[in-house]
This record gives C-alpha cells, structure tokens and sequence, in this order.
C-alpha cells in the first residue's frame, strides 16, 4: 500500500510542482499542491527540501505557546492567556525560542544539510517573513467564495505564473513590513496570492521594480526598486536629503514626514506585541506615542563603510596581489554583491562625515597596501572644555591635538554658554571615543558598541530616570538597589545612580566593558559603594546580589538584539524584583520576553505585569525603533 501511495504521488508530481508552505515557526507546516506547470517555473532555482520541526505535543509538558501546563493556574490572567492562544493558533513565540520545549537534536549530518534553512529568531528575516504570512493569511480570507452544485461555498484560489528573475513588472504597495520594506501585489493580477517585498515604498505606491529572486516556500518574492510610477498621497520624494536615497540600504523613509515615520514605529510595537508576545490584548496596555530624536538628520555618531579586496583574494594556494586602483568605498545595496560608493551620508554628524571625507582622500594613496578588503571605523568622540564665562573662548586642548586614532585634519567646535565641545573623528579600534550625556562623561573603545545617536540619550536617560522607581504603595519597602544587566560601559548604572542610595550593580560579559564602565564610575565621582561593576555572564547576575533585597530592587535590562535567554528569564523570576525595566533594540525579541515575564514558568509561582511600553527613534529616516517596557510584579 504504502509503494503504491509513493507511485501515485510521483506520478503526480510529474506534471504538477509541489509548493512546501512553511511557517516560520517550529509549530506547524503546510502542503500545498500546485497544478501549475513545471515549465512556468523553470526560471527559478530549484530550492532544497525544507525540514520540518514539530513538538511531539502529545507527550509534552508544554502547550502550544510554549508555556508549561503545569504553570496553569485558574486566575482570570491564565484564562485570558489560554483563550488567546486558542484564538490566535498562528501567533507563536519566536522559532526555536528557548522559552519552550527544544526539539531533538538533529544528527551533525543533518544540521549541515539544514544549515541553510535555519531561520534566526528575532532576525530580519523572520520579522519579515511573519509579515508575509500574515498577509498571505488575509489575501486567501478574502478569497471570494464559490457556490458549488450542492450550495456549499469553497475558496478558490487560481494559479498564475510567476515572471521571470530579471522582469520588470509594476507592483501596488499594500502593507508596511515591520523591516521598513513594502508588501505589495502585481498590479493587473488580482487573483495572485502572492508577495513581492520592495524596499523604498509605502503603502498607495505604484512602483516599478526588478525580480530578484523567488521564496516559494515562503510566498514571497524579493525585488529591487526601480522607481516610483504613481506616488501615495503620503510620499513626497522632495523631501529626499540623500543622493543614494533608493540605493543604499541605510534608510528607508527619507520620503515621509517625520511625524509620519513616528506613527510607523509605534505600529511596529503595536504589531510585535501582537505577534510575538503571545498575550491577550488586555494584557497589553495601550503603546505610547514613539518619543522623537532632537535631530532627524546629522546624528549618527558612529559609521562603518567598508570596501572589497582585489579579486581572488581568497583563493588558496595563489600569491596575494594588492589592490590595482583605489575600491569602491561605502556600503552594499540589497541583492548585491557589490560596494556602492558613498562619497557623504547625511544622517552621520559633521564629524563622522569630515572623518569620510578624511579617509576616502587617504585610501586614494593608500590602497595599495590592501591584499584583502576592510572595513573603515569612523566614531565622534567629544573633549568638553567648561568655560569660566560665557564669553571665553577656550583654545583647542593639547589632548585633541594629539588624541590617537583620530582622524587627520578632522575637528569640528560647538560652542554653548557653558562649555565648548571639540569632536573629532576615531578611526582606531582600539583607541578611546568619549560622549557627554548631559553632565555625565563616559569613554570606551571607539570599535565597541555604544548608542550611535547622542542628541536623543538625554531625553532617553531621562525618561527612564522618571519611570524607573514604582509609584509609593501603602505597606511597600522603599527602592534601595538597582541592578544593570548587559550594563556595557555603565550607561544606565551611573545614569540613574542618585535615586538608588543602597547602591547600583552592573554586570557585562565583556571584561573590557566592565573595565572602562569603572573608569567612568570614577569619571563621574561615584564610589564604588554607590556603583560597582561585576564581568560575569548575565546568567551569573544573581549569584552577585544576593545581599539585595528583591522588594527593594528594580532590575534593568538591555540585552543584545537576541533578548534573553529562557535561563535567565527563569532565574529573574526566581529572584522577583519589584520593577523591570526592559530596554530592547529589538521589539520583537523584547515582545518575546516580556511575554514569558508575564505568563510565568513552570516550577516559578511568580509573574509580572505591563505598566507601560514606549517607543524611541533612535535612528530617523530608517525602519529601526527602539522600544522601553516596564514592568512590575504580582504580589498574590
């Protein structure tokens, strides 16, 4: 029976293509068979067969949210909890989430056969995708349906061909995708249930654009932007301040208001939340309006272009040559694997800028010293001089003059009442890059990670500093403690220092983070009793605090662009400290976490809920935003 079943589907497939539909979650997958030709296909490369990972449901602890059943209890929170996941079958938690039960292992032979296919949770990708398949889900919704002889209605779907990679064709933006690129349909087929994902649109536009490449599996297909046929009422491309604008993938929205481009990044929370956080509405409150940066354009404190090697550079066994001419220096565009080159950014500062300008001249003598290509840092750094009147004019500092790593011929001079700042451009890795946040200096290596926008980390401390104590309750001990995981270089330690008088704790993986985060500490005259930092793997975190009382202590966390381990979730709970203030880069993972948070674990009887989540525009003129969730905990 079962050779007879295999020749019936072979059989079948030699005149029909098989359409493998995948979820981007581990949960479930779905078949789908075409009657399309082989022939109208015959374009596309030939994907390899997906894997499917499923939970054994049947025989585990934990139900279909990734939640432990036997962390089930009867309140109205748990209820509300299991009714939304009942309800919304095809929002789950991000794929291969730690937060859940991990499917088997599968052989080494098999991980490297199914390398390619691995999607990372929390990536571009898998946002993107999640948008796809819920517009695919609300295209087939609304599918008209067919009366059939007996009067029973069904949904049809007619299959139409996919154009060719290279074709031109005119595409109808429908939808945003949380990654900032546009969702649209070919223009004149309306019974195409398909998406094509087009970068530098909006919702109402018209566009012409390029096959790239098609992801059957996943009912998308990749394309370039080519230009704008009929505009949305929204879209105003005099607004454009970059000659690379729809080519360089740094921003995506320098053709809409500001205002506008706020409005997006809260519907880009409001959409994580929904998707990946897998809770009720109710327990989510209502999304504060995004919180704008001071400026929109000459921010970034921080760029990396980079150029390529000569050809064949990494070929084995083969002489290395140095570079023939001076490369291409800039940034890739998407679908291509060549450097654009960019001569000047607009969003970077004028001291970013100058710094490209700086190394661009010097790569014009320099290149050949190249065997292989490379990747220009170019970071601000601040030498603040404070005035004995506001009329002094301070000279240029002996340690600018000779400040290492820093960019040739590169200084730029603000002057306000009370100081002057002299920023320069580090070129140097290694070498130290200075910011001022309002009063407080803090230094670190120019390659290491720190906000790349500083004219919005004053309103940002600020803000946390005005949400990070719970409001007074009847009966409560005072805060006393804070606790900083992921603390970096000490920004929210030292930031928010003077409203802990028990004293802050930071911890950081990194030793050398660790290491200039006590610099700074003592930079900003705070002892180590007020503000101590620990290198230690966050997991560790609570093995270091254990003389912090958690009713006395608000923990902050701002974890990589990942979010948090399921591990350090557990022992967060395990600890329960009154407040949680969550800073994510990454809403979707932040959504994630903020979800376990609420729903509990098995074995840990206690939970939080959501006070507030705001969003913070970090980077204009781009589809990233920031987001900020507090949290405080249930006393049952």
């Amino acid at each position: 029976m079962l050779t007879q079943r295999l020749r019936t589907f072979l059989t079948f497939s030699k005149f029909s293509r098989v359409s493998l539909s995948l979820s981007q979650y581990p949960l479930t997958a779905h078949i789908k068979f075409s009657t399309r030709p082989l022939s109208t296909v015959s374009s596309v490369p030939a994907a390899a067969t997906p894997t499917f990972k499923a939970y054994n449901n049947k025989n585990s602890k934990y139900s279909r949210d990734g939640r432990h059943k036997n962390n089930m209890s009867s309140n109205g929170t748990e209820a509300a909890i299991q009714a939304q996941a009942e309800s919304n079958p095809h929002k789950r938690p991000l794929q291969n989430s730690p937060h859940g039960k991990q499917a088997q292992k599968p052989s080494k032979r098999q991980r490297k056969k199914d390398k390619k296919h691995i999607v990372q949770e929390g990536s571009h990708e898998e946002i993107l995708l999640t948008d796809v398949q819920n517009l695919l889900a609300s295209l087939k919704a609304s599918d008209d349906a067919v009366p059939t002889e007996d009067g029973v209605s069904e949904t049809t779907t007619q299959e139409t061909a996919l154009p060719e990679p290279g074709t031109e064709l005119e595409l109808e933006v429908v939808e945003l995708s949380s990654t900032g690129d546009g969702l649209a349909r070919r223009k004149g087929v309306p019974d195409e249930k398909h998406v094509y994902v087009v970068p530098f649109s909006i919702p109402g536009d018209v566009v012409k654009a390029r096959v790239v490449r098609h992801h059957l599996e996943e009912g998308y297909t990749a394309a370039d932007f080519l230009s704008v046929i009929a505009p949305a009422p929204d879209r105003d491309d005099a607004r454009i301040q970059c000659q690379y604008f729809g080519r360089c993938p740094g921003c995506q929205f320098q053709m809409l208001s500001y205002d506008h481009q706020l409005r997006i990044k809260r519907e880009i929370i409001v959409k994580a939340y929904k998707n990946f956080s897998q809770l009720p509405p109710e327990l989510v409150p209502t999304i504060g309006e995004t919180i704008g940066s001071p400026l929109q354009y000459g921010y970034r404190t921080k760029l990396t272009p980079h150029f390529d090697g000569p050809p064949g550079m990494f070929r084995k066994n083969v002489p290395k040559k140095p570079l023939q001419a001076c490369p291409p220096i800039g940034f890739t565009p998407k679908h291509s694997r060549t450097v654009l080159d960019i001569e000047d950014c607009p969003i970077a500062t004028e001291a970013v800028r100058k710094g490209l300008t700086a190394e661009r001249e010097r790569m014009k003598t320099e290149y050949g010293n190249y065997i292989r290509g490379a990747t220009i840092l170019l970071r601000e750094s601040t030498t603040r001089v404070v005035k004995s009147s506001p009329n002094e004019n301070p000279a240029v500092p002996a340690e600018v003059e000779c400040q290492p790593g820093r960019a040739k011929d590169v200084l730029v001079r603000i002057d306000t009442p009370s100081h002057v700042d002299f920023k320069t451009c580090i070129t140097d890795q290694k070498a130290p890059a200075t910011e001022w946040i309002d009063n407080f200096r803090f230094t670190s290596p120019a390659g290491t990670f720190f906000q790349n926008n500083n004219s919005i980390l004053s309103p940002f401390t600020a803000y946390i500093r005005e949400h990070i104590l719970p409001p007074p309750a009847e009966g409560q001990k005072p805060i006393r403690y804070l606790i900083d995981a992921y603390s970096g270089s000490g920004l929210f330690t030292i930031t928010q220092s003077s409203l802990f008088p028990g004293g802050s704790i930071g911890i950081d993986i990194s030793e050398g983070s660790i290491l200039y985060a006590r610099r700074n500490a003592a930079a900003n005259d705070l002892p180590e009793s007020r503000c101590r930092f620990v290198a230690a793997d966050a997991n560790e975190l609570f093995k270091s605090v254990s003389e912090y009382d958690p009713d006395e202590t608000v923990v902050v966390l701002d974890p990589p662009r990942k979010g948090c381990d399921g591990n350090f979730l557990r022992q967060l709970l395990r600890y329960g400290p009154r407040r949680v203030v969550y800073v994510s880069c990454n809403v979707h993972t932040q959504a994630r976490d903020v979800g376990v948070l609420v729903r509990g674990v098995e074995g840990v009887k206690r939970r939080y809920t959501v006070e507030s989540i705001r969003g913070f525009d970090f980077f204009p003129q781009t589809g990233h935003v920031e987001s900020v969730a507090v949290l405080n905990r249930v006393d049952e």
